[in-house]
């Protein structure tokens, strides 16, 4: 791997101890930035006009969300996967209704809804949502019993994915006609032919798999995004590091990041911001290392792919009843 791009990264942008940093999100109208800790239940929120200072936590749910996304003609809410299913949340108070389950009812009656949450997604060129659903590792023990959802603006629901373990890094190409997603444990990225217009996946096939020995024998692709040139960055969880792979599938560049948890990155401009985990899981609940759990930033030339809104949320009514979704 000679010749390829190298980064290196130092120290924080925002010094944090999150259990489980993920899903950073640019508001670019509003040149903000979201993101959210899926174990400690908790939304954030950074004026990227100010900086690191303007860093808070705008509410410490009742669920945990594992991905969000934003919503055509909605500019005060966003939408969300999270623990039971999806749905829309208000971006200044964190306030939330559920507008769809994604568990059959066969799937309540054995307890399913309890024993996931929702993890990484994205929406598609058609303002379609999909979310990977997985066990949560804080209840059960992590199985193949996840599931990809893809919710359509009509609020119809589709299962494209079943029998997934960790889903993560749901992108697309450039061209609109391939489908990126990964499944951590099995160390690789699959690409599937996408069909823009009715969301069809056929012909699974690796794109990028995990070097055996290069990044530890604990590394994992992670959550990933695709920059405007067609290259995709993946964040290695326990490899400490966030690799950009051609469209080919081979590494031209690789970011060193300063913890050894990096989860997901995402662009701002021509930055790269990562977040990452293990902020509780060192010995007696401290940071598994120094900056465990903190947010990073990196320059690194190249601007990602535009991202799209969820379409048909903004007249979406809902709430929630106890804990359990309404409004479907």
């Amino acid at each position: 791997m000679t010749g390829i791009e190298k980064y290196e990264i130092t120290e924080p942008w925002i010094r944090l101890t999150c259990s489980l940093g993920e899903g950073p999100f640019w508001e670019e109208s509003t040149n903000t930035l979201r993101f959210l800790d899926i174990e400690k239940e908790e939304l954030h929120h950074v004026d990227l006009n100010v900086g690191p200072s303007s860093h808070k936590v705008v509410k410490k749910m009742d669920i945990s969300i594992g991905c969000t996304a934003d919503i055509e003609g909605n500019d005060k809410e966003f939408i969300f996967g999270g623990k039971f299913g999806y749905g829309i949340c208000n971006r200044e108070t964190g306030d939330y209704k559920w507008i769809k389950k994604v568990w059959s009812n066969e799937e309540v009656k054995d307890g399913k809804p309890g024993r996931m949450r929702g993890n990484d997604g994205a929406v598609d060129s058609q303002g379609r949502f999909w979310v990977g659903f997985m066990n949560d590792p804080l209840v059960a023990e992590i199985k193949d019993e996840g599931a990809v959802f893809r919710l359509d603006p009509d609020l119809t629901l589709h299962r494209p994915l079943s029998n997934i373990s960790i889903p993560n890094g749901t992108t697309w190409s450039k061209a609109d006609t391939t489908l990126y997603f990964a499944d951590s444990p099995s160390r690789t990225i699959s690409q599937f032919d996408f069909d823009p217009t009715t969301g069809a996946l056929s012909n699974r096939r690796p794109f990028f798999t995990m070097p055996d020995t290069t990044y530890g024998e604990n590394a994992v692709p992670d959550g990933h995004c695709i920059d405007e040139d067609g290259y995709m960055w993946t964040a290695v969880h326990g490899g400490g590091v966030v690799l950009k792979i051609s469209p080919a599938g081979e590494i031209v560049g690789e970011v060193r990041v300063p913890t050894s948890q990096p989860t997901c990155p995402c662009f701002v401009g021509t930055e790269l911001v990562i977040t990452s985990s293990g902020g509780t899981s060192g010995e007696g609940g401290k940071p598994a290392d120094e900056f465990a759990g903190s947010v990073f930033k990196v320059d690194v030339g190249v601007r990602g792919l535009k991202r799209f809104k969820f379409k048909g949320g903004a007249a979406v009514e809902g709430g929630k009843v106890d804990g359990q979704v309404v409004a479907e």
